[in-house]
């Protein structure tokens, strides 16, 4: 199932209609009607804003995710966080759309209170009845993969780490290292077949017929990438793999659009945010030395350099030696700093970058030029990144933490040219939900 420009689990979309669906009853109940009689009631639209709000916050927060399920300690701290914004959202929600909000705010000054411990407990009910589904492997997809047995441990390692639960690779060779046949694949579970690099026998157009017809699929390890994973696979990249991409502008309108939107949302969050813009100011100037804005060199759109602007979060020596990756607790952090950066605070100023047509709200990460440089020389494509703007937020850094290696740098790019291939409104939205996850969380800062 395709839904905004990716491949979200049937299983997935089916939790978050059930709990729509246990969320809607419930705020009736809770809102004063019974379930007979709640879709007559004066109470039904109150109840489905409450149900929309609470699921579509679990949707921003990453509520949705299958690897929220690979620890019960994370689907329970997301869930009581989402919890949090619950009930001002729907507050917010039922004034915006003209719904009473009499019932909403209650009999006692504790009502909204008890409307989210409420709504909390039967969501954690839903959910861990889920996860012991998902431990069950009732959920799970078997895939086959034929070709070297290195290559095959390589993509089982990475499925194992965001997809457990819901895909399983296994090796569909048979015991003399032949091509299995479909009857023994279909008895076995698999619908799907990956062929890696090394096995293009499969891909022969008699054979793939073969196993079609018995309601097999067939692809390659870059489309499995693509498809399950939501990444490139960068190593078996080639240049027809680009060559085929379409124009990264999208078209006159799609940039105009694009344009219009980073033009009208960064004066909007400019205004909202420039009180607190002020304060972060003031605050680095009497935490430690120097100013409070710092600028520095990135690489933007097509290769071209651009002064990138960020409120200082290091001391003013902090690369006397020469450009460095930041650290995990980084000592040149000042204190207002390392708050600045888990909150990305030390981000708002590049909203003028946006405003001057540097940068854009979505794409890759912009680099600075000494890193870009040595990153080229040993990650091939590395250049491709730049097809686009870059930007505040996008689909590398709400997927991989901070990079501070040269392998960190290939992972990020894996998701970089994801996000060149398949860009689109709604794949930016989905971005847009899960940057929220991303600060709340405070994920991937250094």
């Amino acid at each position: 199932m395709r839904i905004i420009g990716r491949q979200v689990s049937v299983e997935l979309v089916g939790l978050w209609l059930l709990e729509l669906t246990i969320s809607f009853w419930l705020g009736c109940i809770l809102l004063g009607a019974g379930l007979a009689d709640a879709p007559r009631s004066g109470v039904a639209n109150q109840a489905m804003v409450l149900a929309l709000t609470g699921t579509l916050t679990g949707f921003a927060i990453g509520l949705y995710r299958a690897d929220v399920f690979r620890r019960i300690r994370s689907m329970l701290v997301s869930t009581a966080l989402g919890s949090l914004v619950v009930f001002p959202a729907a507050w917010v929600a039922s004034l915006v759309l003209g719904v009473n909000t009499d019932r909403l705010l209650g009999r006692d000054d504790f009502w909204p209170l008890k409307i989210v411990v409420t709504w909390v407990v039967a969501v954690f009910a839903v959910r861990l009845l889920f996860l012991a589904a998902v431990r069950a492997n009732v959920f799970v997809r078997r895939v086959g993969v034929l070709g070297p047995v290195g290559a095959i441990a390589r993509t089982a390692t990475i499925v194992r780490t965001t997809q457990r639960g819901f895909i399983e690779i296994e090796d569909a060779r048979d015991a003399g290292g032949a091509l299995p046949a479909a009857a023994a694949l279909r008895e076995a579970g698999i619908r799907d077949l990956i062929a890696i690099h090394g096995a293009p026998s499969i891909l022969a157009p008699a054979v793939r017929a073969t196993y079609e017809a018995a309601g097999i699929t067939i692809e390659t390890e870059a489309q499995f990438w693509e498809r399950h994973l939501k990444r490139v696979d960068v190593d078996n990249l080639d240049a027809a793999w680009f060559s085929a991409l379409h124009d990264s502008a999208g078209g006159r309108l799609q940039s105009f659009v694009n344009r219009a939107g980073d033009i009208a949302a960064s004066l909007l969050l400019l205004l909202f945010t420039l009180p607190l813009m002020v304060l972060a100011a003031v605050l680095i100037r009497l935490d430690s030395p120097g100013p409070a804005l710092y600028r520095q060199v990135r690489v933007g759109a097509g290769g071209r350099p651009f002064t990138v602007l960020k409120f200082r979060s290091m001391r003013v020596d902090a690369e006397a030696r020469g450009p460095v990756w930041a650290k995990q607790r980084d000592p040149r952090v000042t204190r207002v700093g390392a708050f600045m950066r888990r909150t990305r605070i030390d981000e708002l100023p590049q909203l003028l970058n946006v405003l001057r047509g540097q940068m854009s709200f979505i794409g890759p990460r912009p680099e600075r030029p000494h890193f870009v440089g040595q990153l080229a020389e040993v990650i091939p494509f590395y250049h491709e990144r730049t097809r686009v703007k870059p930007g505040l937020t996008g689909w590398a850094q709400v997927n991989f933490p901070y990079g501070a290696s040269v392998e960190d740098a290939r992972n990020k790019l894996s998701y970089d040219l994801y996000y060149v291939k398949y860009r689109s409104p709604l794949l930016d939205l989905a971005i847009m939900f899960a940057t929220v996850r991303v600060i709340l969380f405070q994920e991937g800062s250094r």
